[in-house]
Protein backbone atom coordinates (compact mmCIF):
# COMPACT_ATOMS: atom_id res chain seq x y z
CA UNK A 1 0.00 0.00 0.00
CA UNK A 2 3.13 2.47 0.51
CA UNK A 3 3.51 2.47 -3.43
CA UNK A 4 -0.09 3.35 -4.16
CA UNK A 5 0.35 6.10 -1.47
CA UNK A 6 3.23 7.01 -2.49
CA UNK A 7 2.75 7.33 -6.26
CA UNK A 8 0.89 9.81 -8.30
CA UNK A 9 -2.56 9.44 -9.19
CA UNK A 10 -2.45 7.85 -12.14
CA UNK A 11 -0.04 5.25 -10.90
CA UNK A 12 -2.64 4.72 -7.90
CA UNK A 13 -5.66 4.65 -9.81
CA UNK A 14 -3.74 1.83 -12.24
CA UNK A 15 -3.05 -0.70 -9.09
CA UNK A 16 -6.35 0.14 -7.71
CA UNK A 17 -8.39 -0.90 -11.22
CA UNK A 18 -5.67 -3.33 -11.71
CA UNK A 19 -6.27 -5.28 -7.77
CA UNK A 20 -10.20 -4.73 -8.51
CA UNK A 21 -9.85 -6.86 -11.23
CA UNK A 22 -7.37 -9.61 -9.93
CA UNK A 23 -9.65 -9.93 -6.98
CA UNK A 24 -12.39 -10.55 -9.28
CA UNK A 25 -10.54 -13.08 -11.58
CA UNK A 26 -9.10 -14.84 -8.78
CA UNK A 27 -12.48 -15.51 -7.04
CA UNK A 28 -13.75 -16.14 -10.24
CA UNK A 29 -11.38 -19.33 -10.87
CA UNK A 30 -11.72 -20.11 -7.29
CA UNK A 31 -15.44 -20.76 -7.50
CA UNK A 32 -14.98 -22.58 -10.77
CA UNK A 33 -12.35 -24.72 -9.22
CA UNK A 34 -14.79 -25.66 -6.23
CA UNK A 35 -17.37 -26.45 -8.10
CA UNK A 36 -16.00 -28.69 -10.42
CA UNK A 37 -13.97 -30.47 -7.51
CA UNK A 38 -16.14 -32.91 -7.36
CA UNK A 39 -15.23 -36.61 -8.74
CA UNK A 40 -17.16 -38.47 -11.45
CA UNK A 41 -16.19 -41.76 -10.08
CA UNK A 42 -15.28 -43.17 -6.35
CA UNK A 43 -12.23 -45.65 -5.89
CA UNK A 44 -13.52 -49.25 -6.13
CA UNK A 45 -12.93 -51.40 -3.11
CA UNK A 46 -9.61 -52.72 -1.61
CA UNK A 47 -10.60 -56.47 -1.86
CA UNK A 48 -12.42 -57.90 -5.09
CA UNK A 49 -15.63 -59.84 -3.86
CA UNK A 50 -15.18 -63.66 -4.24
CA UNK A 51 -17.96 -65.40 -6.41
CA UNK A 52 -18.79 -67.03 -9.97
CA UNK A 53 -15.49 -66.20 -12.22
CA UNK A 54 -17.65 -64.16 -14.35
CA UNK A 55 -18.55 -61.32 -11.70
CA UNK A 56 -15.01 -61.37 -10.67
CA UNK A 57 -13.61 -60.62 -13.68
CA UNK A 58 -16.46 -57.91 -14.23
CA UNK A 59 -15.71 -56.27 -10.92
CA UNK A 60 -11.65 -56.19 -11.88
CA UNK A 61 -12.50 -54.89 -15.10
CA UNK A 62 -14.44 -52.40 -13.15
CA UNK A 63 -12.07 -51.48 -10.54
CA UNK A 64 -9.55 -50.78 -13.58
CA UNK A 65 -12.00 -48.71 -15.55
CA UNK A 66 -12.54 -46.71 -11.82
CA UNK A 67 -8.44 -46.33 -11.76
CA UNK A 68 -7.85 -45.07 -15.30
CA UNK A 69 -10.92 -42.55 -14.49
CA UNK A 70 -9.38 -41.38 -11.61
CA UNK A 71 -5.47 -41.15 -13.29
CA UNK A 72 -7.33 -39.12 -16.37
CA UNK A 73 -9.33 -36.72 -13.58
CA UNK A 74 -5.95 -36.13 -11.80
CA UNK A 75 -4.55 -35.69 -15.43
CA UNK A 76 -7.10 -33.11 -15.70
CA UNK A 77 -7.02 -31.37 -12.57
CA UNK A 78 -3.30 -30.95 -13.03
CA UNK A 79 -3.79 -29.29 -16.36
CA UNK A 80 -6.94 -26.78 -15.32
CA UNK A 81 -4.63 -26.10 -12.40
CA UNK A 82 -2.01 -25.08 -15.15
CA UNK A 83 -3.98 -23.38 -17.23
CA UNK A 84 -5.38 -21.68 -14.37
CA UNK A 85 -2.38 -20.14 -13.39
CA UNK A 86 -1.43 -18.90 -17.14
CA UNK A 87 -4.93 -17.12 -17.28
CA UNK A 88 -4.57 -15.06 -13.67
CA UNK A 89 -0.96 -14.15 -15.18
CA UNK A 90 -2.74 -13.08 -18.38
CA UNK A 91 -4.99 -11.59 -16.99
CA UNK A 92 -2.58 -9.55 -14.60
CA UNK A 93 -0.85 -8.10 -17.58
CA UNK A 94 -4.58 -7.29 -18.94
CA UNK A 95 -5.64 -5.95 -15.62
CA UNK A 96 -2.28 -3.64 -15.69
CA UNK A 97 -3.34 -2.41 -19.04
CA UNK A 98 -6.74 -2.17 -18.70
CA UNK A 99 -6.55 -0.36 -15.35
CA UNK A 100 -4.17 1.81 -16.92
CA UNK A 101 -5.86 3.10 -19.67
CA UNK A 102 -8.63 3.43 -17.48
CA UNK A 103 -7.10 5.87 -15.48
CA UNK A 104 -6.13 7.62 -18.12
CA UNK A 105 -9.41 8.38 -19.46
CA UNK A 106 -9.92 9.46 -15.52
CA UNK A 107 -7.94 11.78 -15.58
CA UNK A 108 -7.86 13.09 -19.07
CA UNK A 109 -9.85 15.98 -18.44
CA UNK A 110 -8.05 17.21 -15.31
CA UNK A 111 -4.91 16.83 -17.33
CA UNK A 112 -5.97 19.23 -19.63
CA UNK A 113 -7.39 21.63 -17.09
CA UNK A 114 -3.94 21.46 -15.60
CA UNK A 115 -2.34 22.93 -18.45
CA UNK A 116 -4.96 25.24 -19.69
CA UNK A 117 -4.32 26.91 -15.86
CA UNK A 118 -0.42 26.49 -16.76
CA UNK A 119 -0.72 28.98 -19.80
CA UNK A 120 -2.67 31.54 -18.06
CA UNK A 121 -0.29 34.30 -16.56
CA UNK A 122 -0.98 37.72 -15.55
CA UNK A 123 -0.64 38.85 -18.92
CA UNK A 124 -3.53 36.75 -20.20
CA UNK A 125 -5.89 36.44 -17.55
CA UNK A 126 -8.29 36.69 -20.08
CA UNK A 127 -8.50 33.56 -21.34
CA UNK A 128 -11.18 30.96 -19.59
CA UNK A 129 -10.79 26.99 -19.43
CA UNK A 130 -14.03 26.49 -20.62
CA UNK A 131 -14.84 22.96 -20.40
CA UNK A 132 -17.71 21.71 -21.75
CA UNK A 133 -19.27 18.51 -20.86
CA UNK A 134 -21.77 17.06 -18.31
CA UNK A 135 -21.98 19.06 -14.84
CA UNK A 136 -20.21 16.53 -13.12
CA UNK A 137 -16.95 17.15 -10.30
CA UNK A 138 -14.70 18.15 -13.10
CA UNK A 139 -16.68 20.91 -14.77
CA UNK A 140 -17.16 22.11 -11.63
CA UNK A 141 -13.77 22.45 -10.51
CA UNK A 142 -13.05 24.07 -14.24
CA UNK A 143 -16.21 26.39 -13.78
CA UNK A 144 -14.33 27.40 -10.13
CA UNK A 145 -10.95 28.09 -11.76
CA UNK A 146 -12.75 29.90 -14.35
CA UNK A 147 -14.01 31.77 -11.70
CA UNK A 148 -11.13 32.92 -9.85
CA UNK A 149 -9.47 33.59 -13.00
CA UNK A 150 -12.43 36.26 -13.58
CA UNK A 151 -11.84 38.35 -10.43
CA UNK A 152 -8.05 38.22 -10.38
CA UNK A 153 -8.47 39.67 -13.90
CA UNK A 154 -10.48 42.16 -12.51
CA UNK A 155 -8.54 42.69 -9.65
CA UNK A 156 -5.59 43.29 -12.18
CA UNK A 157 -7.38 46.13 -14.30
CA UNK A 158 -8.32 48.13 -11.32
CA UNK A 159 -4.80 48.13 -10.37
CA UNK A 160 -3.94 49.19 -13.29
CA UNK A 161 -6.37 51.56 -13.67
CA UNK A 162 -5.40 53.01 -10.34
CA UNK A 163 -1.96 53.55 -11.69
CA UNK A 164 -2.25 54.80 -15.17
CA UNK A 165 -5.55 57.49 -13.42
CA UNK A 166 -3.25 58.20 -10.57
CA UNK A 167 -0.29 59.33 -12.48
CA UNK A 168 -2.29 61.40 -15.02
CA UNK A 169 -4.01 63.43 -12.21
CA UNK A 170 -0.81 63.99 -10.45
CA UNK A 171 0.85 65.64 -13.04
CA UNK A 172 -1.86 69.06 -12.70
CA UNK A 173 -0.71 69.54 -9.50
CA UNK A 174 2.53 69.30 -10.55
CA UNK A 175 2.42 71.30 -13.67
CA UNK A 176 1.00 74.18 -10.72
CA UNK A 177 3.57 74.13 -8.59
CA UNK A 178 6.11 74.20 -11.81
CA UNK A 179 3.96 77.18 -12.71
CA UNK A 180 4.21 79.00 -9.24
CA UNK A 181 8.31 78.23 -9.25
CA UNK A 182 8.68 79.96 -12.66
CA UNK A 183 6.53 82.95 -11.46
CA UNK A 184 8.28 83.62 -8.11
CA UNK A 185 11.89 83.26 -10.08
CA UNK A 186 11.01 85.54 -12.56
CA UNK A 187 10.02 88.58 -10.24
CA UNK A 188 12.55 91.25 -10.11
CA UNK A 189 15.62 90.47 -8.20
CA UNK A 190 14.50 87.67 -6.67
CA UNK A 191 16.44 86.77 -3.50
CA UNK A 192 19.24 84.18 -3.45
CA UNK A 193 17.28 81.73 -0.72
CA UNK A 194 14.27 82.04 -3.31
CA UNK A 195 16.55 80.56 -6.54
CA UNK A 196 18.38 78.17 -4.50
CA UNK A 197 14.78 76.59 -3.26
CA UNK A 198 13.29 76.82 -6.31
CA UNK A 199 16.54 75.00 -7.96
CA UNK A 200 15.87 72.20 -5.41
CA UNK A 201 12.22 72.64 -6.09
CA UNK A 202 12.64 71.76 -9.52
CA UNK A 203 14.69 68.86 -8.91
CA UNK A 204 12.42 67.00 -6.70
CA UNK A 205 9.63 67.94 -9.64
CA UNK A 206 11.95 66.27 -12.50
CA UNK A 207 12.42 62.93 -10.56
CA UNK A 208 8.47 62.98 -9.48
CA UNK A 209 7.88 63.95 -13.52
CA UNK A 210 10.30 60.65 -14.53
CA UNK A 211 8.48 58.77 -11.68
CA UNK A 212 4.89 58.94 -13.30
CA UNK A 213 6.50 58.54 -16.51
CA UNK A 214 7.91 55.38 -15.01
CA UNK A 215 4.56 54.78 -13.50
CA UNK A 216 2.32 54.73 -16.93
CA UNK A 217 4.86 52.82 -18.97
CA UNK A 218 4.71 50.63 -16.15
CA UNK A 219 0.63 50.15 -16.54
CA UNK A 220 0.80 50.08 -20.50
CA UNK A 221 3.45 47.57 -20.46
CA UNK A 222 1.34 45.33 -18.18
CA UNK A 223 -1.83 46.35 -19.46
CA UNK A 224 -0.43 43.67 -22.42
CA UNK A 225 -1.99 45.18 -25.83
CA UNK A 226 0.10 46.87 -28.04
CA UNK A 227 -2.11 48.50 -31.15
CA UNK A 228 1.33 49.68 -32.54
CA UNK A 229 2.94 46.15 -33.39
CA UNK A 230 5.41 46.29 -35.76
CA UNK A 231 9.00 44.71 -37.15
CA UNK A 232 11.81 46.00 -34.18
CA UNK A 233 15.39 45.51 -34.50
CA UNK A 234 17.06 45.64 -31.42
CA UNK A 235 20.30 45.94 -32.79
CA UNK A 236 19.33 49.24 -34.18
CA UNK A 237 17.74 49.92 -31.08
CA UNK A 238 20.84 49.48 -28.69
CA UNK A 239 22.87 51.39 -31.43
CA UNK A 240 20.41 54.45 -31.10
CA UNK A 241 20.24 54.29 -27.27
CA UNK A 242 23.97 54.33 -27.19
CA UNK A 243 24.58 56.89 -29.30
CA UNK A 244 22.13 59.32 -27.08
CA UNK A 245 23.86 58.35 -24.03
CA UNK A 246 27.41 59.04 -25.48
CA UNK A 247 28.41 61.84 -23.51
CA UNK A 248 27.36 60.55 -20.35
CA UNK A 249 29.34 57.28 -21.21
CA UNK A 250 32.44 59.68 -21.95
CA UNK A 251 31.69 61.33 -18.79
CA UNK A 252 32.42 58.30 -17.03
CA UNK A 253 35.25 57.26 -19.04
CA UNK A 254 33.50 54.07 -19.72
CA UNK A 255 35.12 51.15 -21.96
CA UNK A 256 32.15 50.50 -24.56
CA UNK A 257 32.29 47.70 -26.12
CA UNK A 258 29.31 46.38 -29.20
CA UNK A 259 28.46 43.14 -30.96
CA UNK A 260 24.79 44.37 -32.64
CA UNK A 261 23.60 42.83 -35.18
CA UNK A 262 20.20 44.85 -37.53
CA UNK A 263 18.77 41.25 -38.22
CA UNK A 264 18.22 40.39 -34.41
CA UNK A 265 14.26 41.80 -34.75
CA UNK A 266 10.95 40.95 -33.55
CA UNK A 267 7.96 41.77 -33.61
CA UNK A 268 5.92 44.68 -30.72
CA UNK A 269 5.82 47.29 -29.87
CA UNK A 270 8.38 49.65 -30.84
CA UNK A 271 7.88 52.27 -28.29
CA UNK A 272 8.05 50.28 -25.64
CA UNK A 273 11.01 47.91 -26.59
CA UNK A 274 12.70 51.32 -27.31
CA UNK A 275 12.32 52.14 -23.72
CA UNK A 276 13.58 48.96 -22.83
CA UNK A 277 16.60 48.83 -24.47
CA UNK A 278 17.31 52.56 -22.99
CA UNK A 279 16.59 51.36 -19.65
CA UNK A 280 19.08 48.66 -19.99
CA UNK A 281 21.69 50.90 -21.37
CA UNK A 282 20.85 54.15 -18.88
CA UNK A 283 20.89 50.67 -15.87
CA UNK A 284 24.00 49.85 -17.08
CA UNK A 285 26.17 53.79 -17.00
CA UNK A 286 24.25 54.20 -13.68
CA UNK A 287 25.14 51.83 -12.04
CA UNK A 288 28.70 51.44 -13.20
CA UNK A 289 32.00 52.57 -11.57
CA UNK A 290 34.41 55.31 -12.72
CA UNK A 291 36.74 54.15 -15.69
CA UNK A 292 34.50 50.83 -16.08
CA UNK A 293 33.15 48.90 -18.68
CA UNK A 294 29.72 47.75 -20.85
CA UNK A 295 29.06 45.40 -23.65
CA UNK A 296 26.34 45.14 -25.54
CA UNK A 297 25.33 42.48 -28.11
CA UNK A 298 22.36 41.68 -30.20
CA UNK A 299 21.96 38.60 -32.11
CA UNK A 300 19.51 36.03 -33.06
CA UNK A 301 19.51 32.32 -32.28
CA UNK A 302 17.42 29.23 -31.59
CA UNK A 303 15.23 31.27 -29.64
CA UNK A 304 14.53 34.25 -31.15
CA UNK A 305 16.30 37.87 -30.76
CA UNK A 306 18.55 38.45 -27.69
CA UNK A 307 19.56 41.49 -26.18
CA UNK A 308 22.29 41.03 -23.49
CA UNK A 309 24.02 44.06 -21.65
CA UNK A 310 27.03 43.39 -19.16
CA UNK A 311 29.13 45.49 -16.51
CA UNK A 312 31.54 45.13 -14.59
CA UNK A 313 31.87 46.30 -10.91
CA UNK A 314 32.08 44.80 -7.71
CA UNK A 315 30.78 41.09 -7.16
CA UNK A 316 26.72 41.07 -6.31
CA UNK A 317 24.64 38.56 -4.70
CA UNK A 318 22.27 36.89 -6.55
CA UNK A 319 19.65 36.79 -4.01
CA UNK A 320 19.69 40.58 -4.26
CA UNK A 321 19.84 40.57 -8.20
CA UNK A 322 16.60 38.07 -8.04
CA UNK A 323 14.27 40.92 -6.84
CA UNK A 324 15.66 43.65 -9.34
CA UNK A 325 12.65 42.98 -11.69
CA UNK A 326 9.98 44.05 -8.90
CA UNK A 327 9.54 48.00 -8.56
CA UNK A 328 11.86 49.67 -6.29
CA UNK A 329 14.02 47.11 -5.78
CA UNK A 330 17.48 48.19 -5.55
CA UNK A 331 21.23 46.78 -4.67
CA UNK A 332 23.25 48.13 -1.93
CA UNK A 333 23.99 51.78 -1.89
CA UNK A 334 27.36 51.27 -2.70
CA UNK A 335 26.41 50.98 -6.61
CA UNK A 336 27.06 54.09 -7.72
CA UNK A 337 24.03 56.04 -8.60
CA UNK A 338 21.82 54.04 -6.66
CA UNK A 339 20.46 57.39 -4.87
CA UNK A 340 19.12 58.59 -7.52
CA UNK A 341 17.32 55.53 -9.32
CA UNK A 342 13.83 55.77 -8.97
CA UNK A 343 13.87 51.79 -9.08
CA UNK A 344 11.74 51.61 -11.76
CA UNK A 345 13.77 51.11 -14.34
CA UNK A 346 14.33 46.79 -14.17
CA UNK A 347 10.91 46.47 -13.25
CA UNK A 348 9.94 48.26 -16.37
CA UNK A 349 12.06 45.95 -18.82
CA UNK A 350 10.59 42.93 -17.04
CA UNK A 351 6.99 44.01 -17.79
CA UNK A 352 7.76 45.34 -21.30
CA UNK A 353 9.61 41.80 -21.83
CA UNK A 354 6.50 39.77 -20.52
CA UNK A 355 4.19 41.79 -22.37
CA UNK A 356 6.17 40.61 -25.30
CA UNK A 357 6.37 36.92 -24.75
CA UNK A 358 10.19 37.18 -23.81
CA UNK A 359 12.15 35.95 -21.30
CA UNK A 360 14.68 38.41 -19.33
CA UNK A 361 17.47 36.81 -16.88
CA UNK A 362 19.44 38.65 -14.26
CA UNK A 363 23.12 37.33 -13.65
CA UNK A 364 25.74 38.46 -10.82
CA UNK A 365 28.63 37.65 -12.86
CA UNK A 366 31.40 35.47 -10.83
CA UNK A 367 33.83 37.76 -11.79
CA UNK A 368 32.06 40.88 -10.61
CA UNK A 369 29.44 42.85 -12.11
CA UNK A 370 25.79 42.34 -13.55
CA UNK A 371 24.36 40.58 -16.39
CA UNK A 372 21.22 41.29 -18.20
CA UNK A 373 19.79 39.27 -21.06
CA UNK A 374 16.55 39.53 -23.07
CA UNK A 375 15.12 37.15 -25.13
CA UNK A 376 12.09 37.11 -27.26
CA UNK A 377 10.21 35.99 -30.31
CA UNK A 378 11.69 36.14 -33.76
CA UNK A 379 10.22 38.15 -36.07
CA UNK A 380 8.08 35.61 -38.83
CA UNK A 381 9.49 37.24 -42.61
CA UNK A 382 6.53 35.61 -43.94
CA UNK A 383 3.71 36.25 -41.98
CA UNK A 384 5.15 40.04 -41.89
CA UNK A 385 4.81 39.70 -45.52
CA UNK A 386 1.43 38.59 -45.33
CA UNK A 387 0.38 41.13 -43.51
CA UNK A 388 1.86 44.27 -45.76
CA UNK A 389 0.05 42.82 -48.02
CA UNK A 390 -3.08 42.96 -46.35
CA UNK A 391 -2.41 46.31 -45.38
CA UNK A 392 -1.73 47.17 -49.24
Amino acid sequence: MGMVRGGTVGRRFTILYAAGFLASGIALLALTYLMSGVRLAAPAPGNLPSGPPDLVAAQHRIRELQTQLADAQGRQEHRWAVASLVALAVMTGLSLLLGRLLAVRVLRPLRLITAATRRITAENLHERLAVTGPSDEVKELADTVDGLLERLEASFAAQRRFVGNASHELRTPLATIRASLDVAVAKPRPEAQTLALAGRVRTELDRVDHLLDGFLLLARAQHGAFADRTLVSLGELARDALDARASDIAAKRLGLDTGVRPEARTRGSAVLLSRMTQNLVDNAIAHNQEGGWIRVTADTDGSGARLVVETGGRVLDQDEVDRLGQPFERLGTARTGSEGSSGLGLSIVAAIVAAHDGRLVLRARPEGGLRVAVTLPPAVPEVDAVRAEVAA
